[in-house]
């Protein structure tokens, strides 16, 4: 590779440095500024924030690293350990969202399904490649947005107020005419913009895709197939413009987009988008313990051979190999890969030792104890008690928790959890829909009481005999 190569290369890697950025998109978030984000929707599991926030930003300094020695160094992919419902995908999800990055989320166990051992594999990269594509459409769909909306407004202003224009063999307009045509079309779209011709009803000409709803067929396993040939299908077949009749105000939306869409370089879009696949894309392969092979049960045979087959699958993508996707290859080299899984019957051990070194660093994330159920309940931006009462605030009704309900729907919880089947703050979910159906159901016709207050009597009162009698806790709770 010449010079010239290598500061392109450079120059193209530095379009994905500055991905995980704060607030105030000022500088890259330092490991503990990204556990202090993830704190604002995750409880507790430190170890494992910790974990991701290091990886993360050690994204970033290799594509600062300068030279061969950046395509050396690999990222540290992470196993997360841990039982159902204690943040392992809420976690990567959330990296996902600080990083600006293509994020995908996969289930090891559907590569056990009977045609879809082996090849299709692939799949997840070709859906994080989708993904990436999405992203930067989206960013350039949102810097052309002025100017996508300006040339909707001319072309309603063409229905609205046709140009007068000279023509070459004769003159009918004056200049005169001209400038009172330019007056009304400056005065037609100031009303425009402050919306006052949204009601007018007019005729526009918008484009049909006539592969659109065409759906194509393939073999068990060709999944890909189908999705480029609806590609080929779509480029053959002319776009057909078809004669609508609405509002003005959805005729600008209809328009923005049509015109958003021809303004964008989708050829950029795609280089872009691979570059930000290979280099910032997050896969989460989740449910992994349910592929590794129970070496305790011994034998050798039968469903652990089905196991060991997939996790030899995803070898080769995880160690970093080159995926064809209808956007182009895609290396794998430095995605990272997140695998998650609670491990109650078999342990990483017992995944092939080869698919063990390419998972280096392991966290093991604890259950969740009555006081993070009371944390998960109220500290969160998103808390499922801030929930309700958003949603009863829709029919007028102010929804009150005390702390001593919030106390006792924590100690159920913890309690229910600990008897039953720990499913972690998922439990949370059935107890508070459990306990607030009756006021869900007659808040509508609820015209008198205005304000519902949820002390711990209440929370005894209607869930006091399903956590006592156990049989029934297994059905409702």
């Amino acid at each position: 590779m010449d010079n010239t190569e290598i500061k392109l290369t450079n120059k193209q890697m530095n379009k994905v440095i500055n991905f995980v950025r704060n607030e105030n998109n000022e500088a890259p978030l330092t490991p503990r500024q990204i556990v202090a984000e993830l704190d604002k929707f995750i409880i507790g599991q430190g170890d494992a924030k910790k974990a991701v926030a290091i990886s993360l930003r050690n994204r970033w300094r290799r594509q600062c690293v300068q030279g061969e020695m950046r395509n050396e160094i690999i990222p540290n992919n992470i196993i997360l350990i841990g039982p159902t419902g204690v943040g392992k995908t809420e976690i990567a999800r959330r990296l996902a969202n600080l990083a600006g990055a293509p994020f995908v989320k996969v289930e090891a166990t559907k590569f056990t399904e009977v045609g879809y051992v082996g090849r299709d594999v692939e799949s997840m990269i070709r859906d994080l490649a989708e993904r990436a594509v999405t992203i930067v459409k989206d960013e350039q769909t949102e810097s052309k947005k002025i100017a996508a909306r300006e040339a909707a407004e001319n072309r309603i202003l063409d229905i609205l107020i046709p140009p007068v224009q000279k023509g070459p063999s004769f003159d009918t307009a004056t200049d005169e005419d001209m400038e009172d045509n330019s007056k009304t079309r400056k005065k037609f779209r100031t009303m425009l913009r402050k919306g006052k011709l949204d009601e007018r009803e007019i005729e526009i000409d918008t484009q049909v895709d006539q592969v659109h709803n065409m759906q194509i067929l393939g073999p068990v396993g060709m999944d890909e197939m189908g999705m480029n040939m609806q590609d080929i299908f779509s480029n053959i077949l002319p776009k057909k413009n078809k004669t609508r009749k609405m509002k003005v105000c959805d005729a600008l939306i209809a328009l923005e987009k049509e015109e958003a869409e021809k303004l964008v370089d989708m050829d950029a879009v795609v280089k872009d988008a691979v570059l930000r696949t290979e280099n910032s894309g997050i896969v989460f392969i989740d449910e992994i313990d349910k592929v590794a092979s129970r070496s305790s049960k011994g034998g050798g045979s039968g469903p652990d051979v089905s196991r060991e087959g997939v996790q030899r699958d995803l070898l080769p993508i995880v160690e970093g190999s080159t995926i064809n996707t209808k956007y182009g290859p895609v290396k794998t080299d430095h995605v990272l890969f997140i695998a998650s899984g609670a491990f109650h019957v078999a342990k990483p051990s017992d995944l092939i030792p080869e698919l063990q070194g390419r998972f280096p660093i392991r966290v093991e994330l604890k259950s969740l104890t009555e006081e993070d159920f009371i944390k998960i309940l109220t500290l969160p931006e998103n808390a499922l008690i801030k929930q309700y009462k958003a949603l009863m605030e829709t029919e007028d009704i102010v929804l009150n928790f005390d702390d001593s309900a919030i106390k006792e729907i924590a100690s159920i919880a913890a309690k229910v959890n600990e008897e039953i089947t720990n499913i972690g703050a998922r439990r949370l979910h059935t107890i508070l829909t459990n306990l607030l159906d009756e006021i869900l159901f007659n808040a509508p016709d609820n015209i008198d009481e205005k304000t519902i207050n949820i002390d711990a009597k209440h929370v005894k009162d209607n869930l006091d005999l399903i956590v006592k009698d156990t049989d029934l806790s297994k059905y409702i709770l």
